[in-house]
């Protein structure tokens, strides 16, 4: 470099992000990962009458192959957030790509339904430490005043994925049969691991790790989750298992309270900033999942569409999301995160309100594409700076934490959604359901965007939880 024209861009220290191009890198294996588990996860679905043909199980029980994925995510997110801040960030991300690549190996070979709902429980062990820790890591790949972008990347890849996994499920099945859906990851998955050696080196703490909350954890959310799920079919199994959620979550949190650093993050919980993004973003998800299911519903029921009519109305809610992304990224850099939070959410209700108020008696296809895309565009405007606000709300060493955090809010509304419709479906006909249903949907998103304003007008959050 000429010493006559030093650079006009000050050097930033190694500690607040990392230099280029290593910086690069270590986001391609992030984000790598990041679709690699998201896709995975979406595209199995499409193969489940495959998959039980093949394999000679009934229907309800290839339901598993789904179910034992999603139920190791929600058991083990926070217990991997909390191992990687014991190990380090990166040496726990790494082991659970591995893991992950491993399990669908063992998914491709698998001779019976046993063995392939065994590899899609460790490959949802592997997603459980790749999702969290990959948005702690992301805090130390890039400095602070850019960490909006960051996320935005990271609400993009996920978005992408979701959207693209039942045409890609689709695709690989139309030229290949099933086993192909997990084989297809093994050279993902290894590519990511030669990448990851860009990731930075987090610090590692000497915190023990507590097997006794592990189990209660993983005990509470099992029970939580196949309780929602039994409620409306079997009412009493089901509410016998939210009471032992409802019990394991009160032995937890009294086993964890008096500690500096809780597995359930009591100790973020206490800064109102953390706590006030969490409570939105379950609000939010809530919304969204709610008028996910409700959407199809109402599309063929009370408007009459087809299915491969209402898939293609469906699709412009994630490319909102993707287009809304990075552009959410850079305004909560820049704008207070509670005004673009509250803004999204807003739009989010506006859509979903709109969808349901739309006449029968019209053609519905134009103003559902407007719909559903002003859906779409509200909530990237909200999940980006609601998340940045949620990871910069903690300290940075418990970045993993608070990912973890984001993690469980994400579910628990997603699952909130869900029980709600599915309440809804059971008291009421189709019609009404599907209309109470986005109501319902859009008053969430307001009480999120709502939620979202009591942070105040700050830039940044109010104020982190520090350590001595």
């Amino acid at each position: 470099m000429n010493p006559s024209r030093p650079s006009t861009r000050p050097a930033e220290p190694e500690s607040d992000g990392l230099p280029l191009p290593r910086r690069h890198a270590a986001v391609a294996a992030i984000l790598g990962a990041i679709v690699l588990v998201v896709l995975d996860g979406a595209i199995a679905n499409v193969a489940l009458p495959n998959m039980a043909e093949q394999l000679h199980a009934t229907p309800a029980d290839t339901v598993w192959i789904v179910t034992a994925y999603q139920l190791a995510v929600v058991m083990f997110l926070l217990p991997a957030s909390a191992i990687g801040e014991r190990l380090g960030y990166r040496r726990v991300w790494v082991a659970g790509v591995a893991l992950f690549t491993a399990a669908s190996a063992l998914c491709a070979l698998a001779p019976s339904l046993p063995v392939l709902v065994a590899g899609r429980c460790l490959q949802g062990l592997g997603s459980a430490a790749v999702m969290p820790l990959g948005l702690a890591l992301l805090r130390f790949t890039y400095p602070k005043r850019q960490l909006g972008q960051a996320i935005a990347w990271n609400a993009l890849a996920v978005a992408g994925a979701s959207a693209a996994g039942p045409a890609v499920g689709a695709a690989i099945l139309s030229v290949a049969s099933w086993p192909w859906l997990f084989a297809v990851n093994l050279p993902v998955g290894l590519l990511v691991l030669v990448v990851a050696r860009g990731l930075p080196h987090t610090p590692a703490t000497a915190r023990p790790i507590d097997l006794w909350s592990i189990a209660l954890n993983a005990g509470m959310f099992a029970a939580f989750v196949l309780g929602s799920d039994q409620l409306l079919a079997q009412p009493l199994q089901g509410g016998v298992l939210l009471a032992v959620a409802a019990v394991c979550l009160a032995l937890l949190i009294r086993r964890e309270l008096p500690r500096a650093a809780p597995l359930i993050p009591l100790d973020l919980l206490r800064s109102h900033s953390f706590r006030t993004s969490v409570i939105a973003s379950v609000c939010c998800f809530t919304g969204q999942m709610a008028g996910y299911v409700a959407l199809p519903f109402y599309m063929q029921h009370v408007l009459g569409l087809s299915a491969l009519a209402t898939g293609l109305l469906m699709t412009p809610w994630p490319l909102a999301v993707m287009l809304a992304a990075p552009l959410a990224g850079r305004l909560s850099d820049r704008l207070p995160t509670a005004w673009l939070c509250a803004a999204g959410a807003a739009c989010l209700a506006a859509g979903l309100a709109l969808c349901a108020a739309w006449p029968s008696g019209s053609d519905p296809r134009l103003a559902l594409v407007l719909f559903t895309a002003l859906a779409g565009l509200g909530f990237g405007f909200f999940q980006t700076p609601n998340n940045r606000n949620m990871l910069l709300a903690a300290p940075k060493e418990r970045s993993g934490a608070a990912g973890g955090a984001q993690g469980m809010a994400r579910l628990t509304g997603q699952t909130l959604g869900s029980l709600t419709m599915g309440l809804l479906f059971g008291l009421l006909p189709s019609v009404r359901a599907t209309h109470w249903g986005l109501a319902i949907a859009a008053g969430f998103a307001l009480l999120a965007g709502g939620v979202s304003l009591l942070r105040g007008p700050g830039r940044l959050p109010e104020a982190a939880v520090t350590r001595p």
